[in-house]
């Protein structure tokens, strides 16, 4: 028995009918109204979409399900030896609102690895494509390939009941998010390690079979990739491969299709791609200066010769929050346990306290912190993860466990084709001429 499954649906079906209610008590109700600086600025802030499984708050970061990443820490059960939380238990929490029991963490785990294995037609997919093809491109193809095998595509054709879109959407999310790490890693090993590839280890939990998959089977490793893979798992709903994940999903896609386009969403240098770009900008800070080890008046000098180039601070500013990113501060926590003494690391934690002191004085910046792009990078470099252009695919595996998770919710909830409403300039103009008549 999928013991997951019947708690999500048990969830779902007190919360539709909830749902419902509101609806009908309140669908009248003025939850926001849009300013003509939102509609031309990327829609920033407006309220336009339900999502269940994580909020953003400006000064607290994220919260999944309401519990921030410190209280992840302390309330989600560990296995394996793990010191650090276990991505599975987070989707049990995204997906069912409830921390799992140490039993049910476990489950999900097998669950995972018993829905692990890859078709070869992806692996002959990938083969063709030459490695100087980005890696993100290379994951969209992969995960392309994995369509042919989508359960809800099937079903949909013989023409089941919407009341049981739900049950074929989450089979496909499960053996997808289960897959990732196996796709991520094959890619890996073909683009920078000539094709030596690592079989997998069904005995471990998903974050630690990754860790193997790729090379690494240190236990200090594997404690990162627990990390890493849960704290970046999901950003509310607004954020570009999330709302897109929805948006394609929406007119009935499958998971497949859907996450296809959010991990595109995601490899945008806006987006996700900025953990590459990070890494990129602290080596050519290194090269300029000539120097692993710069003071921090020397990083000073360099932001300010980065600012007046017209050019960003990769890692600092985030459309919503408005502190320093929590995800930031518990990889710092976990440097501080495991390689405190790195060279990279303390041009990290330097820069940290360069530049937003800098950003604040131009008085044009709203978030002078730094985001979780800021730290990543240089902690992979530390296990030997250095090509930069491969950080983003570790963003993408994680990142598909939240919006997922949601999309389940969106087929629970029967939530229709987002279909919102634009204007012409020429409209605006008459409806500002109007409001001022």
């Amino acid at each position: 028995m999928d013991i997951l499954k019947s708690a999500f649906k048990a969830k779902f079906a007190a919360k539709t009918e909830e749902l419902k209610d509101l609806l009908k008590a309140n669908g009248n109700m003025v939850i926001d109204q849009v300013k003509i600086e939102q509609l031309h600025g990327g829609m920033r802030g407006i309220k336009l979409m339900l999502w269940e499984t994580s909020s953003l708050d400006a000064i607290e970061g994220i919260r999944f399900r309401g519990y921030n990443i410190p209280e992840l820490k302390e309330k989600l059960p560990l296995i394996n030896g793990a010191k650090e939380p276990l991505p599975e238990g987070l989707f049990w929490l995204m997906l069912t609102g409830d921390i799992p029991t140490e039993e049910q963490l476990k489950w999900v785990s097998k669950d995972w690895a018993n829905r692990s294995e890859v078709p070869p037609h992806v692996f002959t997919v990938l083969d063709s494509i030459g490695n100087s093809v980005h890696p993100m491109t290379q994951f969209t193809i992969g995960i392309m390939a994995l369509q042919s095998t989508s359960i809800f595509a099937k079903k949909y054709d013989e023409g089941i009941p919407k009341s049981q879109y739900w049950e074929y959407m989450y089979e496909d999310t499960v053996n997808l998010i289960a897959r990732l790490p196996r796709i991520a890693a094959y890619i890996y090993r073909k683009c920078f390690h000539n094709n030596q590839h690592i079989a997998s280890d069904p005995t471990l939990d998903w974050s630690a079979n990754f860790a193997h998959m790729m090379g690494n089977n240190s236990a200090e490793f594997k404690d990162l990739m627990r990390l890493y893979l849960t704290i970046h798992a999901d950003h509310e709903g607004g954020n570009a491969s999330a709302h897109t994940v929805h948006l394609i999903g929406s007119t009935l896609s499958d998971a497949y299709l859907s996450l296809a386009g959010g991990i595109n969403a995601l490899a945008g240098p806006l987006h996700g791609l900025a953990n590459q770009e990070v890494m990129d900008w602290i080596y050519e800070m290194i090269e300029g200066i000539g120097t692993n080890n710069p003071s921090k008046d020397q990083i000073k000098d360099y932001v300010k010769k980065t600012i007046s180039e017209g050019k960003i601070v990769p890692g600092y500013g985030h459309a919503v929050l408005r502190a320093p990113d929590p995800r930031f501060l518990a990889q710092k926590e976990f440097a501080k346990v495991h390689c405190a003494n790195d060279p990279l690391v303390n041009i990290v934690w330097n820069v940290f306290e360069v530049v937003p002191p800098i950003l604040e004085d131009l008085g044009k910046v709203k978030n002078p912190w730094p985001n979780v792009d800021a730290h990543s990078g240089a902690l992979l470099e530390y296990f030997g993860i250095k090509e930069h252009n491969f950080y983003t695919v570790l963003f993408g595996v994680s990142r598909a466990m939240g919006v997922l998770a949601q999309l389940c919710w969106d087929r629970a909830y029967g939530l229709p084709l987002e279909r919102p409403k634009s204007i012409t300039t020429e409209e605006l103009k008459e409806f500002i001429l109007q409001s001022v008549i």
